[in-house]
């Protein structure tokens, strides 16, 4: 697996206005998950966040991704996969031996890709269950960190029909090819684009990828700036390209 990107471990979040949200959390197979959008809607899309946990900027965005689309909506869910244990802020950048050592066993420990990837399947197994048979299909969607997780859990035997990754890090085209079903790729100008391009050039599915090239790491999860006007114009714009996205494809 390859290393954490440059962008993730050097980029701080930034603050944003207080939102208030439209969901609510709700419990699933132990993982505090926050739900949003209609109970009744038959997609569902599974957000995986970035190191920074449940920050006011991700849980807009599944607010967006649920109520954004005017002829379609969705049932949203963003687990704790890190179940509290989120990346410290002081640790950036890592530029102290102590602070790179609590990244390394940050990846090591509770945000390992691999662990986070093993529970997926019984998640979502779990809350289409409980939804009553209103789910009848769902995407996945990465921001940084999880990323990686999208790339890992669209293989042959995914659950899902439809997959996006934005500002991902830890880009490695080793993994396209076994990604086996369409997937957007929303990049920022700070992801090294030699790895974005190799990664997308490697698929072997239907595809869109863009770089938001002013936009940086992290710009539609905690990093997000809401309050600039520009940052919070192609925020939006990023949410609403995959709005489209996956009403084409799931």
């Amino acid at each position: 697996m390859s290393q954490h990107s440059k962008a993730c471990c050097t980029i701080a979040p930034k603050a944003s206005p207080e939102y208030e949200s439209k969901g609510e959390f709700v419990g699933y197979d132990g993982f505090k998950t926050y739900k949003t959008g209609p109970s009744t809607a038959k997609k569902a899309i599974l957000v995986v966040y970035d190191i920074f946990g449940f920050s006011p900027q991700s849980l807009q965005g599944s607010d967006l991704l649920a109520y954004g689309n005017d002829k379609e909506q969705y049932q949203v869910f963003v687990p704790d996969f890190l179940l509290g244990q989120y990346a410290d802020h002081t640790w950036f950048p890592p530029d102290t031996a102590e602070k790179g050592q609590a990244m390394g066993a940050f990846f090591q420990g509770p945000a390992n890709p691999v662990t986070t990837v093993q529970k997926i399947p019984g998640l979502v197994k779990t809350i289409s269950e409980s939804s009553s048979g209103s789910i009848e299909s769902w995407a996945i969607l990465g921001k940084c960190w999880g990323g990686k997780i999208v790339s890992f859990s669209c293989g042959d035997d995914t659950p899902f029909k439809a997959a996006a990754e934005v500002h991902p890090s830890m880009i490695d085209p080793n993994d396209a090819p076994g990604i086996k079903i369409p997937i957007a790729i929303l990049a920022s100008g700070d992801e090294n684009a030699d790895d974005v391009k190799n990664f997308v050039d490697a698929l072997k599915v239907p595809h869109y990828s863009e770089t938001f090239a002013d936009q940086v790491h992290g710009w539609m999860a905690a990093r997000g700036d809401l309050v600039n006007e520009r940052s919070r114009e192609e925020y939006e714009r990023g949410y609403a390209t995959l709005l489209k996205f996956f009403a084409e494809h799931f």
